[in-house]
This record gives C-alpha cells, structure tokens and sequence, in this order.
C-alpha cells in the first residue's frame, strides 16, 4: 500500500471507483509528466450525482460538499491512470465549475471545498492554481464540475 494510500485510510477518506466518461472522450490523458484528468462530477457517499444550482436549490455548504466530492473522484482517476498514488508529485491546476443562479458570487468558496481535500489527501503538494466560474448548468444537471492538471513522478 502507498504512502498516500496508508494517510487516506488514517484519515478515514475512502475514495470512490473511478467513474466512466458519459460521453466521447477519456478520463485522463498522461502527456509527458502532466496528468491532464477530465471534469469529473459530485457523486455522493451513496453514488447518487448531487444536482441543482447552487444559489436556489442548494447553499453554499452543498456546494462545498459537491466540490470536495469531485476532488475525491479525481484522486481515484489519478489512482486509476497511475496505479500508485506516491507517484503524484503536485496537483498543478483545477478548473471549478459551479452550476449556480447569476447572484451567486461565492464560487471559490465552493472551490474550496476541492482545494482543501487537496491538501487534506497530498500536504503541500497539493497546493495548486486554480480557476471557479459560475454556469447556468452542468452535465446532467450536476452542481460542480471540477477538472485538473497533476504533476506526476515517471
């Protein structure tokens, strides 16, 4: 078992299978030593995809759930592209999108909710740029979206 692997089960953070794309592309493309992962979607401890705009349906806590759920999903795509999660070197970049109503300002707020499982699951290295946009909606009406860029070991 890796070293990430050992602090997740310390942690008590259990990652969820590794989704399927819905539609024409592949979840992750390693071009040289950058891991470039898909947006990947909210599913909850219970595998079911948290929807709805995040402003009306939803508040500013659902969506940092959703956000830290996505963050999740990424780490098992890493594991499934990588086998081993001691091979990430940094998370370089995430791209957040917030399906959220057009007064609803708080997007990196919700962000947040990814960084901080970032860190939470890699220390340091998981310290990354990022963007957090607001959109009218997601795929198949998803609250967050959120894609990255890692820096991986050979």
């Amino acid at each position: 078992m890796s070293r990430i692997e050992l602090h997740l089960a310390a942690e008590g953070i259990a990652l969820p299978a590794p989704a399927a794309p819905v539609a024409a592309y592949v979840p992750t493309v390693l071009a040289g030593n950058l891991l470039h992962i898909s947006g990947q979607l909210p599913f909850g401890p219970d595998g079911v995809l948290m929807t709805g705009k995040i402003g009306s349906d939803h508040d500013l806590a659902w969506g940092q759930a959703a956000a830290e759920r996505c963050a999740l999903m990424l780490v098992a795509q890493m594991k499934g592209a990588l086998g081993d999660l001691d091979r990430v070197e940094r998370i370089v970049k995430l791209g957040a999108f917030i399906a959220s109503t057009a007064d609803f300002t708080d997007q990196p707020k919700v962000a947040n909710g990814a960084s901080e499982m970032m860190v939470r699951i890699f220390g340091e290295a998981g310290r990354h740029a990022r963007s957090a946009v607001s959109v009218p909606v997601l795929p198949l009406d998803a609250s967050v979206e959120i894609d990255a860029i890692v820096l991986v070991r050979p």
